[in-house]
C-alpha cells in the first residue's frame, strides 16, 4: 500500500504519568479500527501536563511509537499530538461579515474567511490560538443557526469559542516530537480530543460537562446546545493523589499508587476502620500498617479538591442551568472506587463514566476501550476528521510489507514523481467520518511549520 491513501493516523498522548501513541484506521462503517498500541513512562519528564525534560520525553516518545509499530506493523512517520497544561485558556468572541449581495447564497468560502479573521485577535504577548470553534450564527437579526451555507443574507455574525496557549509551550512539545524523528501534524488541545472520543451528539445538544481526570491535569470541556461553550484545564491530577498518600503515611510513591489502585475509595466507610494494609518498609525497618480508613480519608479530601475546582469552571461559564447531560467522567482517575458517586453528592449533578468504545470497530487491542485512552483515541478521531477535510502535508504513516516485517522497521522507498502543476486545494465539501463534527481545524498548524523550518531545526540540534 505504498504511496496510497489509507487512512492510518496515529495519535500521540504526551502525558504526566505515561505516553500512548495509538494507530488508528477509518473502516467503511465509519467506525476506528485500532491497529496497534504503545506505551511507556513518562519518566518524570512531564509536570502537569507540560513538557518539562525533554530529553526523557524524547526517549518516552521514541519507545511508545516503537511498540505500536510493532502491534500495528505500521511505519509511523506523522502524529496528531495533545497538549494541555494550566497555560490553555479559553474566550468567546463574535465575528461580522458584511456581504455585498444579499441575494447569492452564503458560501462555505465566506464563513471560513470569517473564521480566519479570528486569527487576528490581540492576544497578549507569548499566546497563540490553538483553536477557533464556531458555534451558532446570526444571519441579518436571525440568531440561532446552525448552518448558515446556503442561505441568503448581507450580514453574518458568529460566535466563536477560541483555546489559546502559551506559544513556548507548544514549541517545547513540537521539538520533542520532531526529535523523536517525527512530524506534527497538528496540536489538539486534549479536552477537545477527550471530548470528541467520549461525548454523544445527544449529550452535548442537552449540555453536559467532561471532566477528564489524568494523571497531572484534570481537563475540562463544557457543552450548551450541542456547542461548546467552556475549556479548562486543572492542574491536579490522580498523580497528586499518589503524593498525598505517600507524604501522609511516608511510603515509596510506587507503593502509594499500589495502595490507591488496590484498595483506595472516594468514599470512607465505618467497615474500613478494622481494615489495615501492610507495606513492606525499606531494608533494615519494620513493615507498616496503614488503614484503609485513612487512606480513603486521604482520596478523598484531595478529590474533593478537585471537584470544588470543577465547580468553579462550572460557574465560570455561566451555563449552570442548562447541563442537563449532567457531568462525564473520563481518563485514568475515573477508574478510582466511588469517584461517581462522590462526584454526584458533591455537585448534585448526574454522573456517568465515559468511554471511547462507542467509536470503534474491531481491533488488535480491546485495552482502548477503557478511560484511560480516551484523549488518545480522540487525537487519533482528530486527525481522521482534519485529513479528510483537509488534506496532509505531511509523509503517511505506511502499512509495512511483509519483508519488512520480517526485517525490522525501515524506511520506506521514496517515489520519484513529476512535480505538479496545480498543487491539490483543500475540497470544498469536505467528507469525512460518520460521527458528527463539531470542531474545526485546528488554526494551529501553520505556526507549526513556520517554527519549524530547517534554519530553526538545525539551531536546536
Amino acid at each position: 500500500m505504498k504511496g496510497e491513501k489509507n487512512n492510518i493516523i496515529v495519535g500521540l498522548d504526551i502525558g504526566t504519568t505515561k505516553i500512548c501513541a495509538i494507530v488508528g484506521q477509518l473502516a467503511e462503517n465509519g467506525k476506528i479500527n485500532i491497529l496497534g498500541i504503545g506505551k511507556s513512562s513518562s519518566q518524570g519528564g512531564v509536570s502537569r501536563g507540560m513538557v518539562a525534560n525533554v530529553s526523557k520525553v524524547v526517549q518516552a516518545i521514541q519507545e511508545a511509537v516503537e511498540q505500536a509499530e510493532k502491534v500495528s506493523q505500521v511505519k509511523i512517520n506523522t502524529a496528531y499530538v495533545g497538549i494541555a497544561g494550566h497555560h490553555i485558556k479559553s474566550l468567546q468572541h463574535r465575528g461580522t461579515l458584511n456581504r455585498h449581495n444579499g441575494d447569492d447564497e452564503i458560501k462555505k468560502e465566506e464563513l471560513m474567511r470569517l473564521e480566519q479573521e479570528m486569527e487576528n485577535l490581540v492576544l497578549q504577548p507569548g499566546l497563540d490560538i490553538l483553536h477557533v470553534i464556531p458555534q451558532d450564527y446570526t444571519i441579518d437579526g436571525e440568531e440561532g443557526i446552525r448552518d448558515p451555507e446556503g442561505r441568503l443574507g448581507v450580514r453574518i455574525e458568529c460566535n466563536y469559542h477560541i483555546i489559546t496557549g502559551e506559544t513556548s509551550r507548544a514549541k517545547i512539545i513540537g521539538r520533542a516530537v520532531k526529535s523523536a524523528h517525527l512530524e506534527v501534524a497538528d496540536l489538539i488541545v486534549e479536552p477537545v480530543a477527550s471530548a470528541t472520543a467520549v461525548l454523544s451528539q445527544d449529550e452535548m445538544e442537552a449540555g453536559v460537562v467532561l471532566v477528564d481526570i489524568g494523571g497531572g491535569t484534570t481537563d475540562i470541556c463544557i457543552f450548551e446546545h450541542g456547542f461548546i461553550s467552556h475549556t479548562a484545564i486543572i492542574p491536579i491530577g490522580g498523580d497528586r493523589i499518589t503524593m498525598d498518600l505517600q507524604e501522609a503515611f511516608g511510603i515509596l510513591k510506587s507503593q502509594a499508587e499500589e495502595v490507591k489502585v488496590m484498595y483506595g475509595s472516594c468514599f470512607p466507610t465505618e467497615q474500613m476502620k478494622n481494615e489495615v494494609v501492610v507495606i513492606p518498609g525499606l531494608p533494615g525497618r519494620e513493615p507498616k500498617e496503614i488503614s484503609v480508613y485513612a487512606i480513603s480519608q486521604v482520596i478523598r479530601a484531595r478529590m474533593e479538591d478537585i471537584i470544588n475546582k470543577v465547580e468553579f469552571e462550572i460557574a465560570l461559564s455561566g451555563v449552570n442551568n442548562t447541563l442537563n447531560g449532567g457531568i462525564v467522567l473520563t481518563g485514568g482517575g475515573s477508574s478510582l472506587k466511588e469517584v461517581k458517586q462522590l462526584f454526584s453528592f458533591e455537585t448534585g449533578f448526574d454522573v456517568h463514566i465515559g468511554t471511547p468504545g462507542q467509536h470503534l470497530g474491531r481491533g488488535q487491542v480491546e485495552e482502548v476501550r477503557k478511560p484511560l485512552y480516551a484523549t488518545a483515541i480522540g487525537l487519533v478521531m482528530k486527525g481522521i476528521e482534519i485529513e479528510h477535510a483537509y488534506g496532509s502535508q505531511f509523509a503517511p504513516n505506511q502499512l509495512m510489507d511483509s519483508q519488512q516485517a520480517k526485517d525490522g522497521i525501515q524506511e520506506p522507498e521514496l517515489e520519484v514523481v513529476d512535480e505538479m502543476p496545480n498543487p491539490p486545494q483543500k475540497p470544498k465539501t469536505p467528507k469525512g467520518p460518520s460521527w458528527k463534527s463539531t470542531y474545526n481545524m485546528s488554526m494551529f498548524s501553520d505556526l507549526l511549520r513556520q517554527w519549524f523550518s530547517d534554519d530553526e531545526e538545525n539551531d536546536f540540534k
